[in-house]
């Protein structure tokens, strides 16, 4: 462990060529898995609407969310320095690199995800407050010590995970009514099958950092193919509550089942191949089902 962390410290990138304080700062936010964190608080707070959506509020919605995600994502990196100096490619993150200290991070990610409950008290209401705060608990103090012990924190992880989109939809409507619960279910369920895809393409990686993610424990891969599918099926039946519950019509049903569908035989295949290309095309298929799904929900309520 310390020869891998003293490895870090010395690396070229960390010698010359060094980014600007100002990136390493954003590099603990995580900023590609935040855009998911805008995108579905975005699309919370627009489905949740009733009429027109107030577009300022909603911006300070969003902008208090994503400060809070990328808070947590911060104090995650100084929780997980040690083991992220031992994986290929998280070993030249700000910590692990010694770009950051610990206590710049740690101060980083308190007043960070601090500012952003903040803003949500002041901008939206305490439901979407206390939502917001039971993300940053149940990412910091559940999903990531659970990370190093047990595959369950795949579970555990999307439930801070999925809580963006009812964050948007309780600051948007006040309430955690059916239709709000419904697309918090879109997102947990969803990320079984995207991280399954993950964990198989970087599950070396995983070992050497003493991860015990399912094709960590189970090598042949047949669990994780099998969860993968599991939630997917599960993901088309969450997918058609919106319209059930009139948020949506009869071009988004069609819609929701045929891509859907598509995820379902992604899983499938990548649970009895067990490749790298076919998790490769289930991640590259997930990435691109939820995007697709909530432009056709809130095309629909157009």
């Amino acid at each position: 462990m310390k020869e891998a962390r003293a490895d870090a410290v010395v690396s070229p990138l960390a010698v010359a060529g060094r980014p600007s304080s100002f990136a390493d700062f954003l590099s603990l936010t995580k900023p590609r898995l935040n855009l998911l964190v805008v995108a579905t608080s975005a699309a919370g707070y627009y489905l949740g609407a009733v009429g027109r959506p107030d577009l300022i509020a909603m911006g300070e919605t969003v902008i208090g969310t994503a400060m809070v995600a990328g808070g947590a994502a911060a104090l995650n990196q100084v929780y997980e320095r040690d083991t992220d100096a031992l994986m290929r490619r998280t070993r030249m993150r700000p910590l692990p690199d010694g770009r950051l200290s610990t206590g710049e991070a740690t101060l980083f990610g308190i007043a960070l995800a601090g500012a952003g409950l903040a803003v949500l008290a002041a901008c939206a209401n305490l439901l979407a407050t206390i939502l917001a705060l039971a993300t940053l608990l149940t990412y910091i103090l559940w999903y990531t010590p659970l990370k190093r012990r047990s595959p369950a924190a795949t579970l555990v992880g999307a439930v801070p995970g999925a809580l963006p989109p009812l964050i948007g939809w309780a600051a948007s409507r006040g309430d955690l009514s059916v239709g709000g619960l419904a697309l918090f279910a879109i997102v947990f369920l969803w990320q079984i099958p995207h991280f399954m895809a993950i964990a198989w393409l970087y599950r070396e990686d995983y070992g050497r950092a003493g991860f015990p993610m399912l094709p960590v424990i189970d090598p042949d891969g047949a669990r994780a193919g099998l969860q993968a599918v599991i939630y997917a099926v599960l993901l088309i039946l969450a997918s058609v509550i919106p319209t059930l519950v009139g948020l949506s019509g009869l071009p988004y049903l069609m819609f929701a089942i045929v891509s859907g569908a598509m995820l379902v035989w992604l899983s499938i295949r990548f649970a009895v191949t067990r490749s790298e290309s076919s998790a490769r095309a289930l991640f590259l298929g997930s990435i691109t089902y939820l995007p697709l799904l909530w432009i056709a929900m809130i095309l629909a309520k157009l």
